[in-house]
């Protein structure tokens, strides 16, 4: 069945009008799409999929402006499918995270792609950290997740190198995959079920129901914007999103050399369980056994500053360190406390001193490459002067704005995908 209220008698239906862009540029609109997604990551894939699944009447299309879907966030990073027991009951996070690994899990063994069920030991270092994993194992239970409390002995059974204070708590479904491999799977699904995914096309502007994209011009019935690091621009120039604010994070791992002695499970810290804006330096497991050390959440200084100059825009990292010079002088979520210590993070023997408090016989020698550089679109809300914690979705009748989809959201992505689709629908019908 088609959406409601969707304007267009039939999929695939072309309208032909002019419209003036600029002075000079007058495009023809010859394009229509019912459903437009902006952004080809993990997020606006499965939505897009989601959507043509529920609507298999309507013309889904994704535009992406990069050569390939997946070549920001979705590819670049850990791979860490999670359980879902760090984060608060009443969030979207703890809603989807337990339901998106069963599902991602399931699809990785459908479709033999690379899957580690090496679980994930959460480790104690003091005290009182022995009481918070007590507290986050309640919260795991609370979210369904299965988590088990263990003693020293008992953790080293399972990881013979941790290092742990009386306990640790063990989360068995915590497994990793292969990012890209994962990502190529779900673009061959969503053009199989007829979503037409448009590469090298990014977003330019809106005109009402007039979309710009590359060098054509859309009508489209609703757009979904899943653009991630952009999302903030995309949505204020509909409208929404307008007290929020996209702060790039750089995230950098520490890979280890080939042949080093591998890990058994993934080891993290303890958290703080107020603030999952960064799960603490740990350690974990790729698909292919290779352990990595991070990762860092250092302040970019512009949207995609991946390494060196690459990708640089002189307006946007104006904006980016005007932004950021404000969080230093007000001090915001203690981004000063935070910049600093990630910052220090550039040095690979401060990583590996500071991992060795998780894993013992950890020797600098071994971890001597940075792998893949990722970004994190961490939202900002301006007026409240805080990071914003959870998923964050906007929009109305005519388009709906992913605000907020850091991580978890590769692991969520399934749930969260219907879930946005289902925001469509009751929008659409009002």
């Amino acid at each position: 069945m088609r959406p409601p209220n969707d304007p267009f008698p039939a999929s695939g239906v072309t309208a032909r009008r002019t419209i003036q862009i600029s002075r000079r540029r007058v495009l023809t609109v010859a394009n229509t799409a019912d459903i437009l997604v902006i952004g080809g990551g993990i997020v606006g894939l499965t939505v897009a999929l989601e959507a043509r699944r529920r609507w298999p009447e309507s013309s889904v299309v994704l535009v992406e402006k990069e050569p390939g879907c997946g070549m920001h966030a979705s590819s670049r990073n850990s791979g860490v499918l999670h359980a879902g027991f760090y984060y608060a009951a009443d969030s979207l996070k703890a809603r989807f995270t337990v339901e998106g690994n069963q599902m991602l899990t399931t699809y990785c063994e459908e479709r033999g792609l690379a899957l580690n069920r090496c679980g994930k030991l959460v480790v104690a270092r003091n005290p009182d950290e022995v009481l918070a994993l007590e507290a986050l194992r309640r919260r795991g239970i609370r979210n369904g997740c299965t988590v088990e409390l263990l003693d020293e002995r008992e953790a080293r059974e399972l990881e013979p190198r941790v290092r742990t204070f009386r306990s640790a708590l063990f989360s068995p479904a915590t497994s990793s995959v292969d990012p890209g491999e994962v990502m190529e799977s779900i673009v061959n699904d969503a053009v199989a079920a007829g979503v037409v995914v448009k590469t090298k096309a990014p977003y330019r502007s809106v005109n009402g129901s007039t979309v710009v994209v590359g060098n054509e011009a859309w009508q489209v019935g609703h757009v979904i914007n899943a653009s991630g690091l952009y999302a903030d621009r995309v949505a204020h120039d509909f409208g929404f999103g307008v007290r929020y604010s996209v702060v790039p994070f750089k995230g950098l791992y520490l890979l280890a050399n080939p042949g080093t002695e591998p890990l058994r499970r993934h080891v993290y810290p303890v958290p703080d369980m107020d603030n999952q804006f960064h799960l603490g330096l740990h350690l974990t497991v790729a698909v292919d056994g290779r352990s990595k050390i991070g990762p860092t959440a250092i302040p970019a200084m512009w949207r995609e500053q991946y390494s060196g100059f690459e990708n640089f825009r002189a307006r946007e990292a104006a904006e980016v360190v005007r932004r950021q010079a404000a969080l230093w002088w007000r001090d915001d979520f203690s981004f000063r406390h935070l910049a600093v210590g990630e910052m220090q993070k550039y040095s690979k023997r401060r990583l590996v001193r500071m991992a060795s408090s998780l894993v013992a016989d950890l020797d600098q020698r071994n971890f001597q490459k940075w792998g893949t550089p990722g970004i994190r679109a961490q939202l900002y809300d301006v007026q409240a002067q805080a990071l914003v914690p959870d998923f964050t979705i906007e929009g109305d009748s005519r388009s709906t704005h992913i605000l907020n989809a850091v991580s978890p959201a590769f692991t969520c992505c399934f749930p969260f995908a219907a879930h946005v689709i289902d925001r469509v629908d009751v929008a659409s019908s009002n």
